[in-house]
């Protein structure tokens, strides 16, 4: 049964009526540029085929009723009090709800049926999905005009204020404004971006989920950023023209932070090289050099494991692992870390032989399956129904 279908079914067993409205945010996979995105630097993310559902219409009261298909789970508060609930899921829902009550009075009472299919914990920004999918629906309903940009603003601002995880924009913006088979350039200080058609002539993209549940709400996701900014206000002391790492340069931390913090001074480098490996990676796709691009992904992998420190022995054993088939070109962490996914390059009609070469190793040393994802590029979040 399609996932339309399924919010159309519940939505009539669990509200007596039909939605107004169905809605789609998709997941995202992000080649190559992680943890830039707060800093004001530049990531290259792509919108996928696997995404959140909404369903939603407007009640004649203050009431909100919320269910995930997903979780069999029913939620109600009201537009007075948004008290928010102990599942996560609610919270983003109710987390948009609350930021645009505070920008207009046209917010009332409404029902929603969620589901999804972007796998949970694997990196591929379900919680991004689920706050777009939501901020544009109800921008729908209430007829609120929101831009694009709108939408993934709020679902940033949602992440911070409803969740408590300071992320940058990538996840968001990558989910609204995703195009089909095409990467998006974003420079995230300035938010220009640039469409890149994805051409990886004779490979394909592989996703391999470790199974390893991670939350970017932990507090190490936010530390990584705090010394980030450390960095940045130590080389403000004599630089006052500098806002964000993207303005400062790797002999500018070896003078003002390597003498002062190890710690602020790795993570600040690491980020200014992994703004130049993008970059890199960029002018590699554009030619269609796979070798390159594949040596990128690489340094950037054991870059995220050893410098910035959000890789995890799984990520870690999968990466090395592949590092040694020729038929992978290269491959990463992907995502905040932790857990998740590693992006695979991959000579096409290859992946098959690849995962069955890596799942038993996988699973008679970490007693985890390994769970291959099959994603397309996509379109970004639109309407349905």
């Amino acid at each position: 049964m399609s996932l339309v279908k399924q919010i159309k079914d519940t939505f009539l067993q669990v509200f007596n009526s039909d939605p107004q409205i169905i809605a789609k945010s998709p997941g995202r996979i992000n080649v190559i540029g992680e943890h830039t995105d707060y800093n004001n630097g530049f990531v290259l993310p792509a919108a996928i085929d696997k995404g959140v559902y909404i369903g939603l219409s407007a009640r004649e009261d203050d009431q909100i009723e919320l269910f995930s298909i997903d979780y069999n789970e029913k939620y109600t508060t009201d537009t007075t009090s948004l008290i928010f609930g102990k599942e996560l899921w609610t919270n983003y829902i109710l987390g948009v709800t609350r930021i645009l009550s505070k920008q207009t009075d046209a917010i009332k009472g409404y029902n929603l049926v969620v589901v999804g299919d972007v796998p949970l914990g694997s990196g591929l920004s379900s919680s991004a999905a689920l706050t777009c999918a939501t901020s544009f629906s109800l921008g729908k309903l209430f007829n609120l005009n929101l831009s694009k940009l709108d939408i993934a603003k709020i679902g940033q601002q949602t992440e911070h204020e409803a969740v408590g995880v300071r992320c940058g924009i990538m996840d968001q913006f990558a989910s609204v404004f995703g195009q089909d088979n095409s990467l998006i350039k974003l420079d995230c200080r300035s938010l220009e971006y640039e469409y890149i058609p994805i051409q990886l002539e004779g490979y394909e993209i592989l996703l391999l989920n470790t199974n390893v549940k991670h939350s970017l709400a932990s507090s190490a996701y936010n530390k990584r950023r705090e010394s980030c900014e450390a960095a940045v206000a130590l080389v403000k002391e004599k630089y006052d023209e500098v806002d964000s790492l993207r303005d400062v340069t790797l002999a500018q931390l070896d003078e003002l932070v390597k003498p002062v913090n190890e710690e602020y001074y790795q993570k600040a480098r690491f980020v200014i090289q992994e703004n130049e490996r993008l970059l890199k990676a960029t002018e590699a796709l554009k030619a269609n050099n796979i070798t390159t691009l594949g040596k990128l992904l690489y340094q950037a992998h054991w870059a995220l494991s050893k410098e910035y420190e959000v890789s995890c022995e799984e990520l870690d054993f999968l990466v090395d692992t592949v590092s040694t088939y020729p038929e992978v070109a290269g491959a990463r962490m992907m995502g905040g870390g932790f857990g998740g996914c590693t992006i695979n390059i991959v000579q096409k009609g290859k992946s098959k032989a690849v995962i069955e070469k890596l799942t038993d190793l996988y699973f008679n040393k970490f007693s985890l399956n390994l769970i291959p994802i099959e994603v397309s590029i996509s379109n970004g979040t639109h309407e349905i129904y």
